[in-house]
């Protein structure tokens, strides 16, 4: 008959034994070790029960256990360390025939991917300090679920920050804290779908994967080109719904101009309809004076999507929408039935950076060496790769370079760089329809992921790649 234990000598420990089974109780727990072991499920460095404890837990004799586990040691399955006790020392054995099958995508020396920051900046003794100060003092209500739009704390500093940076008129009640930006987009996409809405329009380029979550929201998507002066002003009959980016578009880099945002929100006033506004890199321009949100122009037709991916880390999981207030309760709902709620230590911790000023400062410092590396991006590639036309560049932590007619294509120059350990991206899979990618070819280059002391390297390398494919 199996036998299952827990929790022997403090350690919780599950494996099935049968003390029952042919050769004896010492040849059972043998098995049922090496089983785990085998299958993975005790993984290298894991420490199992001294085996007094074990012994009595099992109601075996101690001799059995020391003997089994001396076995596994000979047999290289466990390791017996002075003052560590017994732990597993062989990973899990999944078979030969799996292995060696799939092949090793090539080392990422220098990760260039567009729409990254720098996460080694991540403000760490800040984020500690503003922890320190905040908890001691919240409620204990704050650890319990609460209201799914997000703590009021966070909410209260986003509408004052918001308005203060970015020129959006946000009222705390208006203001749904999500788990960054693509639940966001989700869960507008979703309530805009139960409420008939069947078409969103999406910028033609486009974020790929945003376009994958509208549709598994509901709603089918429809392109609406960009040009020289951002999204086309002419919204597809059937669409109720545009999603843009308006500061900085997120593909081509060109900032939606005056006529072009006055005709989309006289078509929201007359159709009825929504723009979704994704200010995802809105704080951080370059050499221009800040564009504010387009959201501050028309509160009542337009929903404000940011994000602390750009500016702390995609993995803080923040992110909120500034919504006009006849979503702001179905938003809520739609909220609460995908998580109930956002976690509320990050909120709380935001909310302290952000009321100290010191999410402000962390910005800037940002915003001032992205800048320095763009600058210096922009002079290399003047001098050594004139034949490469940047496009972009003046906010953000990522440039569209085009490639000139007649040389390597975009698929090329991404493997050769790939080769070479350096991580772009190919503008090809942004566009709605693929014909329009033979149009205009271009890599989209970040210059913001690379630490610090990383960042030199990463630049000569790209350089290096664009050289060798086009030359001067």
């Amino acid at each position: 008959m199996a036998s299952e234990w827990a929790n022997p000598a403090g350690l919780d420990l599950h494996v099935d034994f049968d003390p029952d089974a042919a050769g004896g109780r010492r040849a059972g727990l043998e098995l049922a070790l090496r089983t785990a072991i085998r299958d993975g499920r005790l993984a290298p460095g894991a420490r199992l029960p001294a085996t007094r404890a074990l012994a009595e837990e099992l109601g075996v004799a101690r001799g059995t256990v020391t003997a089994a586990y001396g076995q596994l040691v000979a047999e290289g399955y466990l390791a017996a360390r002075r003052g560590a006790g017994t732990v597993v020392a062989r990973a899990p054995d999944h078979g030969s025939r799996e292995r060696g099958t799939r092949p090793e995508p090539p080392r990422v020396r220098h990760d260039l991917y567009p729409g990254r920051p720098d996460v080694s900046a991540f403000p760490v003794q800040a984020w500690l300090n503003a922890a320190r100060r905040v908890l001691p003092r919240v409620e204990p209500a704050a650890f319990a679920l609460d209201d799914p739009r997000g703590r009021p704390e966070l909410r209260t500093a986003l509408a004052e920050y918001l308005g203060r940076t970015r020129g959006v008129v946000a009222d705390p009640d208006d203001i749904v804290v999500t788990s960054g930006f693509l639940q966001a987009l989700g869960l507008v996409a979703r309530v805009l779908h139960d409420r008939g809405c069947t078409h969103v329009a999406m910028e033609d380029p486009c974020v790929p994967f945003h376009r994958e979550v509208v549709r598994r929201a509901g709603p089918e998507v429809v392109p609406l080109p960009v040009d020289g002066v951002g999204a086309a002003g002419s919204v597809p009959a059937d669409a109720g719904a545009v999603v843009l980016t308006p500061a900085h578009q997120a593909m081509l880099g060109v900032v939606l101009g005056p006529s072009r945002r006055r005709r989309l929100l006289d078509w929201a006033a007359s159709t009825g309809g929504l723009l979704l506004e994704d200010d995802y890199d809105g704080e951080l321009s370059h050499d221009r004076q800040r564009i504010g949100a387009l959201q501050g122009m028309a509160p009542g037709h337009v929903a404000y999507a940011g994000t602390a991916s750009k500016t702390l880390g995609p993995a803080v999981r923040l992110g909120w929408l500034v919504l006009p207030r006849r979503l702001v309760d179905a938003v809520a709902e739609a909220k609460f039935y995908a998580d109930a709620q956002t976690e509320s230590i990050g909120q709380l911790v935001l909310a302290e950076l952000i009321h100290r000023h010191d999410y402000d400062r962390h910005v800037r410092a940002q915003r001032l060496k992205y800048r320095r590396r763009r600058a210096q991006l922009l002079r290399r590639l003047a001098t050594e790769v004139p034949a490469v036309r940047v496009h972009g560049a003046a906010a953000g932590v990522q440039v569209l370079l085009e490639l000139p007619p007649g040389g390597p294509g975009e698929a090329e120059v991404v493997a050769l760089a790939a080769g070479r350990g350096v991580r772009v991206a190919a503008l090809g899979p942004a566009w709605h329809d693929q014909r329009a990618a033979a149009s205009r070819r271009g890599i989209v280059v970040g210059y913001a992921t690379p630490a610090d002391h990383a960042w030199a390297a990463a630049l000569d390398a790209l350089v290096d790649v664009l050289r060798s494919a086009f030359g001067r």
